[in-house]
């Protein structure tokens, strides 16, 4: 019982779609509540919460009435704040409504409840005022000023009155702040000088300028953003102009960050002051006062990767140097080569290379950072030459006592006593080197400790760390707990104990003897060799690679043991106990159970928190639940009101998935939980359960028919849903004849009720085997089916069932009891007819029968189900046909047995919002789009059909149940039904609001359900309220069915719960749930009538709880734009679309990254404790938005030492079955969202946010900069940088799998790479950031390690993969070429090399992306069906698809980090059946993947053909397979995941195509896709943007390309194996000469080849005359063959690639001159090389006949087992 008293709630009325509404006079908009009216009858205004939250800001009287405002006694507190202050109007009103829920509804979860409910509770303020201020009192105590917070200590209406002033100031500030948002510590700066004044209003200040009363420096309208927001925001978007566009250099322009960490330092108080200074060098953006960089500067630069994770780096050489100085003495294991003195002495050169790489960290710290040296910051100039000058002294003093322990040894002539002494005096100094490191290791064991030292602002303290950490606000006190600590540390040491083994063993010991071989040969080089005739180059390429390898493949056990560990917390978890309805229909017993221990909240009676005890009892209670001991289903059925409550749930998830049309009418009835009626005494199950369940109970009777009642009922009993079937047909059959067919007063009604009598009689005295004959039943049986039967006929046959009925009779009487009876003694038992011959033709029955009305769908349901039970002998196993149905209902019956919190009641509950951004994207399929056929003849709809058949069998099905009477209304009346069903499937914004509205439905159920009486639930059981639900929303008939239509009265499909709503669920909802649509465009599409305006208009008039917040451009003038944050609703009563709150933003919104600016704009207007984030590609669902209320319980329990502040939620990708790419790209993602998170969040603890579904804990984000970062370019990854800035300022991040989102992922190759692209660059712009770095120095190693590789190192690594394949690729080439393997006598090391490289590769490419894979679905679905898909994956070249998904990732964040250019790829979200053209295909992955595959196979080319090992096919093919395959993927890719990509007459017209595209002339706006020119232009964009760093180590790279001729020309058969170097200098004529004739030819065709044609073909004469001419003349007196001619090509061609690439670093210099249009024009040569080099394989497989269609069913192999006829769409031969 409630111990608050509410008004009493009134009775629903008869529009159940829409809460009570307020009377028509009152017409001020508002949002939520209308706090303005508080006698209007909305319904969230009977909780006495609110209205003691209105009361209390109420409560002005001892405030200081403004003199210069109006004022009334209706306003409070937060207007006054807004008059003195200078605050907008709107800012007011939409933070009064804010204040007002969060107390109201904090108030409300106080348990117990306080004394007086109509009084806002002081500890309700307190600890909001609290958390909402925690950020600014660790400001003002890390910058030592004392808090403006001054409450009094007496608890009084002063102090509550003081403490909400503080609260909402904050919110005000907030609410204006614009763009500030994202720099939270700017905003404590504001609070603190606010705060201060508005001390100085309440304590009475006099003006010391004016005498009078003192007056903030805001007050005035727009005062606040004019004065406070604006100069700072105009400083920021200064800054933004300087980025250009993001091609600046980040170091020259100032970030959000570095504005931000400018406020982390006292000497803001100074230089801004208060009122701000406007002179202040801080607002300046040009000029040498200029303030510049804050706190950490972006330099572009690989080193990052060092300087962050320094760390790592370290451990990785030292124990290389270790390894190889123990394998170098080549013993048979480490410990028997650390006996030798010799040894132990080199590995302490280990502490020399440790000191050497300290200097190098602090050169580079120097190197980057010296940037933020200035006058005031001189401190942090003084610290990095400390670092350098510490780290340099320690190598020398290294250094000068290991010379002199050799010194000592030498002059000894052995180890001596002197020599050991001095290794002793080495040790000692060691032992003061590691002091630091011993001491962070003793705090790392001792976390609390390491927290305390680092989170205390005392000034030994800040000395201490300021020598360790540069001092900073955030990344202090960041330990975990001892537990979190022993866990990941245990899982590191493991791997990393398996990496060295594996290193030692099997990378470093076998290439010593190699290497040594090599080191003592002298052999013959084929070259001109410049250092000699020692082999150190060849040692060099022989280990650059291994290395390499080494360098890499932690991340490889990383994700073998992430794998494991995943598995075995999803093990513990339960995940995957109930993987398929099978399982489901074993254990429905004990779901509904499950169902109401987790979702029905329990009473609170006890105390307001859970005891040991209770925890004890609820996991018990699990327990129970999960494993169905003591039959907690025997309860559920003695307790009606439990049955009910868990059928009402049950059916309205039934209910949304035939709202989805993923299950059919029948599917509906086969499924649902009918009412209790007819008298029926066990609970009815679904017939899908209970099919086959009867006839197998008649087969036990008849079996047993001699054995007493016991044993028979026993063997029925063994199974619950066969004892079930069983009551549940005899009580319905007793029910039907005695109470509907026949009438009551007849004396065959008594007759029957005295039958039903004696067996009921029979029954309880255990004496039915003995009284009846069981070998009946089979008869009764069949007559009972042929009387059902014909009462389901539309027109009654009474002749039959009269015959039916009498021969029912004779069998009951004469065949079943097992005593003959004589007709004297059954008229004595009233089981015959006293007087049989007083009717008139003395037939029984005839005149005793009477029909329930055709209309009456309740009886015939209830019939229906009833024939199905008696007739059905399928298991229906198959129930529902739909997977995706089958899916969810596994998974959420699966949830309901996993470990989560208890759900408090709707009420008590947390408050959240959900927050989606929208740009441009599709709200709703157009018609046109839907109908419109692609190339192929395949329209949009007609793929759908196929790949969704049975949803759209179900949807036309709804259709004709709604009025269509014939399908080509589909197009007219039923369009927008259509074009929703399309939506809803593909990845739309109506999709996602029909989502999250879910939230809303489910709230408002289950606030019915806390608050229903006994009576309201058993009302919901009453038959009369199920006939009503069925007639307002689905009147779900059989497909069999034959009643009268009752199409006409439906109205669109709304719960059956709803009609027994009183009306305070609405206002229960609207005070939990909100939900804001940030359409940031939407006020531009109205402007110009976008079709998009009108489908969000509808959303929002079809969803009451749906918000939508844009931005507002009102032009004023020439060139003068003001800018609005605006919000909007759908008032239902007015019926248009009304304005709730118009708040001025300072200028344009987008002043970085788009996303995160649009989400911050509308933060404002979300409200609750907590806030979804959720993306325009994601899905929601009804039954899982009933467990919303256990995930928010999760914020109140710690996870660790702390609670969280973001709950990770698990994703299910909705795109998979799309295509089989699809299935691949939403297999590796979907291990990633589920796997990969859970590890990460335990027990690795540093899971951050990715973009999922994640619930942010919403006050403690709104203070700390919101819930992503928005910088241009830095943070295009905006997502993952709120888990950074979480994890740096001590929040939590955990991950929840009990509940889950649905997401859309990319689903064509093309959309797939753009979207890898995003992400490398994304990650390669991360290795810049000081989010990073941070993170890099202040966790724990372990951590630390975690960190990198499931982040940055996962791209860092994947990059070295590619790097190693070209670095031991290059290295053989070496060999091959300098004829150093050739003079190897060590073949056989040499092929072992080859096969360790190998084997590397391989398991490199498998594990890294199988692995996880497999033990997700192994979990998930079982064992043998995750290794079938697998292999079917492969089947589908899988493999293929992730090597070159591998190549996109490499290259992409390999440039950016190099030279930056990243940038937001839209990758569009349709349906991919149209071909790609071969252009396009090459514009995209010709720099990326094409040409590199072409070096390394012209890199595998010469190298079969100029080395000894080739000629051994095997070695050959072994060594070089991987390398091969990389090649094929990368070139190949494209066209096989391409629709028709083998389609002969598509590869001859994208031929053309190609060809027209290069060599169509350029215009100056001609788009790339247009002109080959334009497009090569673009792709060198980044590096007119990239440093002088960037552009030097891209000519070192490209100097690769020389090499080719180097080595080939010393090969050919001309140089007569001279070694001079002259034979390299004079190879250099054949390539002047080759660019001499293409000038020749090109300034030929320029001059002649339009008007004197003749002239043009002389040239081109002469030309080939004297090629052909000089070749004879080889030939003929010089060692030159035809190979020679074909070798040459192989070295030249590289060579001018490579001169072309290093024109394009050097175009500043070269493009005004002459020599630019020939490169230009030498490039285009080149591109159609390349393109007839990728071509020539393609047109090869395209002419093969059968690979056509091979191709299209691997790649649409996945829809094709869902009934998707391809070969139809393909050929575009339509089915009607």
């Amino acid at each position: 019982m409630n111990l608050r008293q509410r008004p009493q709630a009134t009775p629903g009325r008869g529009t159940l779609d829409a809460p009570p509404r307020p009377p028509l006079q009152q017409q001020e908009p508002y949002n939520i509540i209308p706090i303005h009216n508080l006698w209007t009858g909305h319904p969230s205004l009977r909780y006495p919460e609110v209205r003691a939250a209105v009361a209390a800001l109420r409560a002005t009287e001892d405030l200081k009435v403004p003199s210069f405002m109006p004022w009334n006694d209706s306003m409070d507190i937060v207007d006054w704040l807004g008059f003195f202050f200078g605050f907008q109007g709107d800012n007011v009103k939409n933070q009064r409504e804010h204040l007002v829920l969060h107390l109201a509804n904090s108030q409300m979860r106080l348990q117990p409840p306080p004394a007086s409910v109509d009084r806002l509770d002081f500890d309700v303020l307190r600890r909001f005022s609290q958390k909402l201020l925690k950020n600014y009192t660790s400001w003002c105590s890390y910058l030592r000023k004392r808090s403006q917070v001054r409450l009094p200590k007496r608890r009084n209406s002063a102090l509550l009155r003081r403490e909400l002033l503080y609260v909402s100031l904050y919110l005000l500030i907030w609410g204006e702040a614009a763009n500030l948002r994202f720099t939270p510590e700017c905003l404590c700066y504001i609070y603190h000088n606010m705060a201060g004044e508005l001390n100085h209003i309440l304590d009475g200040h006099i003006d010391e300028n004016t005498g009078q009363p003192y007056v903030p420096s805001t007050c005035g309208q727009y005062g606040f953003l004019n004065y406070i927001v604006t100069p700072i925001y105009t400083a920021i978007k200064g800054e933004v102009a300087r980025s250009r566009n993001g091609a600046a250099p980040h170091s020259a322009w100032r970030n959000y960050d570095d504005i931000n960490e400018y406020f982390w330092s006292r000497k803001c108080f100074k230089r801004l002051k208060w009122p701000i200074d406007l002179s202040s060098n801080f607002l300046l953006v040009s000029g040498g006062e200029r303030v510049g960089k804050t706190g950490f500067v972006e330099q572009r630069t690989f080193w990052n990767v060092f300087r962050s994770f320094d760390r790592l780096w370290v451990m990785l050489i030292l124990f290389f140097q270790a390894a190889m100085l123990v394998a170098w003495e080549r013993s048979k294991y480490p410990w028997q080569a650390l006996e030798s003195r010799d040894l132990q002495v080199q590995l302490l050169t280990i502490f020399i290379t440790w000191a050497a790489l300290r200097f190098v960290q602090a050169i580079l710290d120097a190197g980057t950072q010296y940037s933020l040296v200035s006058r005031d910051t001189i401190w942090i100039g003084v610290r990095m030459v400390l670092k350098g000058l510490d780290a340099l002294t320690w190598t020398v003093v290294f250094g000068v006592f290991y010379g002199r322990i050799w010194s000592q040894k030498n002059s000894d002539g052995r180890w001596s006593y002197g020599a050991n002494q001095r290794i002793l005096t080495f040790l000692k100094v060691a032992l003061v080197y590691v002091i630091p490191e011993l001491l962070a290791l003793v705090l790392f064991i001792l976390p609390w400790i390491r927290n305390l030292l680092e989170e205390v602002d005392w000034t030994i303290f800040r000395w201490l760390r300021w020598w360790f950490y540069t001092p900073i606000f955030v990344g202090r006190g960041l330990r975990e707990g001892l537990v979190s600590n022993i866990k990941y540390t245990i899982f590191w040491i493991l791997v990393l104990l398996s990496k060295f083994l594996f290193s030692y063993f099997l990378q470093i010991k076998p290439l010593v003897a190699p290497t040594k071989a090599l080191l003592k040969m002298h052999g013959t080089y084929r070259w001109h060799q410049f250092f000699g005739s020692t082999n150190r180059t060849a040692v060099i390429m022989l280990w650059v690679p291994v290395i390499l390898i080494y360098l890499m493949d932690l991340l490889v056990w990383y994700s073998i043991f992430s794998s494991i560990v995943g598995g075995v917390i999803g093990l513990f978890s339960h995940i995957g106990e109930i993987r398929n309805i099978q399982q489901l229909r074993l254990r429905f017993q004990f779901f509904a159970s499950a169902l109401q221990f987790n979702l029905m909240p329990e009473d609170h009676t006890t105390g307001s928190k859970a005891t040991l005890v209770h925890k004890l009892r609820d996991a018990l209670h699990r327990l129970k639940l999960r494993y169905g001991l003591g039959q907690p289903y025997k309860k559920m059925e003695s307790s009606q009101v439990e049955a009910t409550r868990f059928a009402l749930l049950w059916n309205e998830m039934i209910i949304t998935l035939r709202e989805e049309d993923l299950v059919s009418d029948q599917e509906v009835e086969l499924m649902e939980l009918p009412p209790n009626c007819w008298n029926i005494k066990v609970i009815r199950w679904p017939c899908a359960l209970l099919c086959n369940e009867l006839l197998l109970a008649l087969s036990h009777a008849t079996e047993l028919e001699d054995a007493p009642d016991r044993w028979v009922w026993y063997r029925i009993c063994k199974n619950e849903y066969r004892r079930c079937a069983v009551i549940e047909v005899y009580d319905s059959i007793k029910y039907l004849l005695c109470d509907v067919i026949i009438k009551y007063g007849t004396e065959e009604h008594s007759i029957v009720t005295n039958l039903f009598t004696g067996i009921d009689e029979s029954i309880h005295f255990e004496k039915f085997a003995a009284t009846y004959k069981t070998s009946v039943f089979p008869k009764i049986h069949e007559q009972l089916i042929s009387l059902i039967h014909l009462l389901l006929m539309p027109q009654k046959n009474m002749t039959k069932i009269v015959n039916v009925m009498q021969y029912l009779y004779e069998l009951s009487v004469r065949e079943f009891p097992r005593m003959k009876k004589s007709v004297a003694l059954l008229k004595q038992e009233g089981l015959a007819p006293l007087n049989p011959a007083s009717s008139a033709d003395g037939q029984l029955f005839e005149n005793a029968l009477e029909f329930p009305e055709a209309g009456d769908i309740f009886f015939y349901r209830q019939l229906r189900r009833l024939q199905t039970i008696l007739t059905s002998k399928d298991s229906m196993h198959n129930v529902p046909r739909n997977l995706e149905s089958r899916r969810r209902i596994a998974f959420f019956s699966n949830s309901l047995f996993m470990n989560m919190p208890r759900a408090p009641q709707v009420e008590k509950m947390m408050a959240f919002s959900v927050l989606t951004p929208y740009y441009d994207e599709d709200v709703l399929y157009g018609k046109e789009m839907l109908r419109s056929p692609n190339e192929d003849g395949i329209s949009t709809l007609f793929y759908l059909q196929k790949i969704y058949e049975d949803e759209w069998t179900n949807f036309l099905e709804r259709m004709r149940r709604e009025g269509m009477e014939n399908d080509d209304e589909i197009w007219t009346t039923k369009v927008r039904d259509l074009r929703l069903w399309a939506s809803h499937r593909g990845q739309t914004l109506s999709r996602t609001v029909r989502g999250m509205m879910y939230y809303y439905r489910a709230l408002k159920m289950l606030a019915f359900l806390d608050t229903a009486s006994e009576l309201d639930i058993r009302q919901g059981s009453d038959g009369n309220a199920y006939l009503a639900s069925l007639q307002q929303n689905s009147g779900l008939e059989g497909l069999d069915s034959h009643t009268a239509s009752t199409s006409q009265t439906l109205g669109r499909a709304s719960s059956s719960v709803s009609l027994l709503f009183k009306g305070h669920e609405f206002g229960s909802a609207m005070m939990k749930f909100t939900y804001v649509v940030a359409c940031q465009m939407y006020g531009h599409h109205k402007g110009k009538g976008d079709p998009r305006a009108e489908d969000i208009f509808n959303l929002m008039k079809n969803n009451e709880a749906l918000r939508v917040a844009y931005v507002d451009e009102v032009y004023l003038g020439r060139e003068e734009v003001e800018y609005y944050s605006v919000l909007v609703k759908y008032d239902q009563q007015l019926k248009r679309e009304v304005e709730i709150y118009r708040i001025k933003l300072p200028g344009p919104l987008k002043l970085g990254e788009g996303k995160p600016e649009n989400q911050n704009h509308a933060i404002i207007f979300t409200r609750g404790d907590a806030i979804q984030t959720i993306d325009m590609n994601q899905d929601n669902y009804f039954e899982e938005a009933l467990k919303m209320r256990n995930l928010l319980e999760e914020f109140k329990s710690y996870h660790g030492i702390r609670r969280p502040t973001i709950l990770g939620i698990r994703e299910n990708i909705f795109t998979g079955s799309v295509s089989s790419l699809a299935w691949f790209m939403s297999a590796q993602e979907m291990s990633f969202v589920t796997l990969g998170q859970r590890v990460l969040a335990n027990p690795l603890k540093v899971r951050m946010h990715y973009g999922h579904p994640d619930v942010f804990d919403r006050f403690w984000f709104l203070t700390r900069g919101g819930i992503s970062k928005a910088s241009k370019v830095i943070n295009i990854s905006e997502d993952i940088y709120a888990g950074f800035n979480c994890t740096l300022r001590g929040g939590n991040v955990t991950h929840h799998e009990y509940i889950q989102v649905g997401k859309g992922r990319d689903v064509g190759l093309n959309q797939i790479s753009m979207f890898e692209a995003k992400v490398a660059s994304g990650n390669g712009e991360q290795v810049l950031s000081r989010d990073v770095y941070r993170l890099g120095h202040r966790l724990d190693f372990f951590r630390m390690l975690s960190f990198f590789y499931s982040t940055v190192g996962y791209f860092f690594n994947t990059m070295m993969v590619v790097l190693m394949v070209y670095t031991f690729l290059w290295g053989r080439l070496y060999l091959a070429l300098s004829g150093v393997e050739n003079s190897a006598k060590e073949a056989s090391d040499n092929k072992a090399l080859g096969a360790i490289l190998n084997q590397q590769f391989i398991i490199q490419i498998g594990i890294f992306t199988a692995l996880p894979m497999i033990v997700e679905n192994s979990l998930e679905h079982g064992f043998l069906p995750a290794i079938w898909d697998f292999v079917t994956m492969q089947l589908q070249l899988a493999s293929l698809f992730y090597t070159f998904s591998l190549g996109t990732r490499a290259h992409y964040f390999g440039r950016t980090i190099l030279h930056g250019g990243a940038k937001y790829r839209a990758t569009g979200r349709g349906f991919v059946v149209q071909h790609k053209s071969f252009a396009e295909n090459y514009r995209l992955y010709a720099r990326s993947h094409f040409v590199k595959a072409i070096e390394l196979g012209v890199i595998l080319i010469v190298y079969a053909s100029h080395s000894p090992l080739a000629s051994n096919t095997f070695v050959y093919i072994a060594m070089t397979i991987s390398s091969w395959f990389l090649v094929v993927s990368w070139m190949m890719s494209p066209f096989i995941f391409n629709p028709s990509g083998f389609d002969w007459l598509k590869t001859v017209y994208d031929f053309d195509d190609f060809m027209k595209w290069l060599w169509y002339n350029r215009g100056v706006f001609i788009k790339a896709d247009l002109s080959w020119e334009t497009w090569w232009y673009e792709e060198q964009e980044h590096l007119r943007t990239t440093g002088l760093w960037g552009k030097l180590l891209e000519i070192i790279l490209d100097l690769r390309f020389f090499f080719f001729q180097y080595g080939i020309v010393y090969h050919l058969n001309i140089t007569g194996k001279n070694k001079s170097i002259a034979v390299y200098l004079l190879s250099w004529i054949y390539m002047v000469v080759a660019v001499a004739i293409y000038i020749v030819i090109g300034y030929a065709q320029e001059k002649y080849a339009a008007k004197k044609h003749i002239y043009y073909r002389l040239v081109q004469l002469v030309v080939i005359v004297l090629i052909v001419l000089v070749i004879f003349l080889l030939l003929k007196f010089t060692g030159f063959t035809f190979l020679d001619l074909i070798s040459s090509l192989l070295a030249f061609i590289p060579t001018g690639w490579g001169i072309i690439q290093i024109a394009q670093v050097l175009r500043p210099f070269l493009q005004s001159t002459v020599v630019w249009e020939t490169l230009v024009s030498l490039a285009r040569l080149y591109d159609m090389i390349f393109g007839l080099i990728v071509m020539v394989p393609l047109a090869i497989v395209s002419w093969m006949p059968g690979l056509e269609s091979m191709q299209t069913r691997m790649l649409f192999n996945e829809a094709f087992s869902r009934g998707l006829q391809i070969s139809q769409i393909l050929t575009g031969k339509k089915s009607n």
